[in-house]
């Protein structure tokens, strides 16, 4: 405790009279625009931290990141995303062919695939991984939303041992990025499918010779509540330019440590090879890096979105017979009006430099320029104007009718609303402070309650029990696979749960999500994108804030080193060496 008190009093001191020095651009190493991967030496670790447990070991069920950041090592898919260039590219599968319907895919898998066991991939274990386990309604898992169009699955069948075709019910545009779904050797799990065990299969307490995939590492050691060692996979399939296996690497080693915080002292302390910046923590970072030998790259602003959202849920919770929210409320927060006042009243440039250090851009739509493939700049960007924000909210009704500093709409009541983030993210309760802020100054009363991460989760999901919310998403390539989000029948549609739209804009974005489906060509693909970026900017459903940029710090003792926002700090880590 005394050193974590020692390192945020230098933090204070630091941003508070050096600021301008803690964010200078020298401070960081240019962000890639192109790579090339050269030959490495074998041996060495890499040590990284998770800031909690995993919760297994099985990718078919992870939904957490905690997870999936283990997977990711020990299980591939038939194709694989660019880092660099977001494309979709030739993974376990060396080729595909589609049909000229678009409903009809064959893909040709590699045949010097082997699993960490010795046992080779063959058809078999695609047509299981599908059949039998994203397609078992007794295993849960979001895997299978994706591959069930209309209601209906994909045929699955093997063609021979190394040929798979896929036949869709329907064309489906993001069909080839969803084929990184990680595919798992029937050899090992047809047994426990079949006993209805699969879904607990896979746990932290399962022998570590049992976690078998086709990734370039496989695990070798888990302690639980301290690290989690993986060697690299013997029968791994890719060789560089000079014939060598990779991963180059001989070990990756995570240490479970239980906070940002303290994964930033052990960086320190040398005890990690890497570590991913907050803002803040650049004050402290950037003068210790040439004595301390390691590197800063600024990647560009992260996939993530920071909103502000009203409920507009129409009806009553049928637990209490009363409305999720307040009538009069409701019709303040349905107005596009009144949330075009508050997105004005909202300073985003306050936002970047008191919070992100500078480190960050305005935001105003889901997307942000980290996606190639599907950013719009023709969206409507609103610019800072408190004035302007009042003068709105006075033409849809409020004035100050009892000089008390507060606004009040046309039948009395005080402006005055719950405002609620999550306390955990230190970041998003800064900003939620700065919104608080803004929004006083215009007249709102602002009741400001953070609240733990679990109980605002319930609010959200499922007594609907809030009014107005600073939280986030963090964001992916293809925006279909949000659908969630923003379809009013969505699960995750959080400023409308009634399953129903209630507004012309919520059906024409109901109308492009669908579209987009059954469309193949991207141009077409990214115009209807385009359109929904433009509806959410104007209409203002969520009120997009700022987001952040994305900086590693990383120790200069590694080759191949390409840091990008999608691949992370280490690009394609099987490449990756010790110097």
């Amino acid at each position: 405790m005394k050193n974590i008190d020692k390192l945020f009093k230098s933090l204070f001191l630091l941003t508070i009279f050096f600021p301008s020095a803690a964010i200078a651009a020298p401070l960081f190493n240019q962000p890639y625009k192109s790579y090339t991967l050269t030959p490495g030496k074998s041996g060495g670790r890499l040590v990284l931290a998770l800031t909690s447990e995993p919760k297994s070991f099985n990718p078919i069920v992870a939904q957490e990141a905690s997870t999936t950041e283990i997977t990711s090592l020990i299980f591939e898919g038939l194709v694989r995303t660019n880092p660099l260039s977001l494309k979709v590219e030739p993974n376990l599968a060396k080729a595909w062919k589609v049909s000229k319907n678009g409903r009809e895919y064959i893909f040709y898998l590699r045949d010097d695939i082997y699993f960490n066991d010795g046992v080779r991939l063959k058809a078999d274990d695609v047509v299981f991984t599908f059949n039998e386990l994203v397609y078992n309604p007794d295993i849960p898992t979001s895997s299978r939303d994706i591959f069930t169009l209309d209601g209906k699955k994909i045929l699955v069948e093997k063609v021979d041992d190394l040929t798979v075709k896929f036949t869709l019910p329907s064309t489906f545009g993001p069909f080839l990025r969803a084929m990184s779904q990680e595919i798992l050797p029937k050899h090992k799990y047809e047994s426990c499918v079949k006993e209805k065990k699969f879904t607990f299969a896979l746990g932290l307490n399962t022998p570590l010779t049992d976690i078998v995939g086709t990734g370039p590492f496989r695990l070798k050691k888990y302690l639980f509540g301290e690290q989690v060692i993986f060697e690299k996979n013997p029968y791994y399939w890719k060789k560089d330019a000079l014939g060598a296996k990779l991963p180059y690497l001989g070990e990756v080693v995570f240490l479970i440590l239980q906070s940002q915080d303290t994964s930033l002292l052990k960086f320190l302390d040398n005890e990690l090879d890497y570590y991913p910046l907050r803002p803040a923590d650049i004050a402290i970072l950037g003068p210790l890096k040439d004595k301390n030998n390691f590197s800063l790259y600024n990647a560009g602003p992260s996939f993530g979105e920071n909103f502000i959202v009203f409920n507009q849920t129409p009806g009553e919770n049928p637990a209490t017979k009363k409305p999720f929210v307040s009538p009069y409320k409701l019709r303040w927060f349905c107005s596009q009006g009144f949330r075009h006042a508050v997105s004005l009243a909202v300073d985003r440039k306050k936002m970047i430099d008191f919070v992100l250090n500078g480190l960050g851009e305005e935001q105003f739509s889901p997307l942000t320029k980290a996606n190639l493939s599907f950013y719009s700049d023709n969206i409507v960007k609103e610019k800072y104007d408190p004035v302007e924000a009042k003068k709105i909210l006075e033409g849809i009704g409020f004035a100050d009718k009892d000089n008390d500093g507060f606004l009040e709409d046309k039948e009395g009541h005080r402006l005055e609303i719950d405002f609620y983030t999550n306390a955990d993210n230190t970041e998003r309760v800064q900003m939620a402070a700065l919104v608080k802020t803004d929004l006083e100054k215009i007249g709102f009363k602002i009741n400001f309650m953070p609240l733990d991460f679990n109980n605002l989760v319930v609010k959200l999901s499922s007594t609907n029990d809030w009014e107005m919310v600073f939280m986030g998403f963090t964001g992916g390539i293809e925006p279909y696979f949000g659908k969630n989000v923003w379809s009013y029948k969505g699960g995750l549609h959080v400023w409308n749960r009634s399953g129903k739209a209630i507004a012309g804009y919520e059906q024409e974005i109901e109308d492009i999500f669908e579209k987009s489906a059954r469309l193949t060509d991207d141009k077409a693909r990214k115009k209807l994108f385009d359109r929904w970026q433009f509806l959410v900017s104007s209409e203002l459903p969520l009120i997009h804030t700022v987001v952040p940029e994305t900086i590693y710090a990383i120790r200069n003792r590694f080759g191949n080193l390409y840091p990008t926002v999608f691949g992370g700090a280490f690009g394609e880590l099987e490449y990756v060496y010790v110097k």
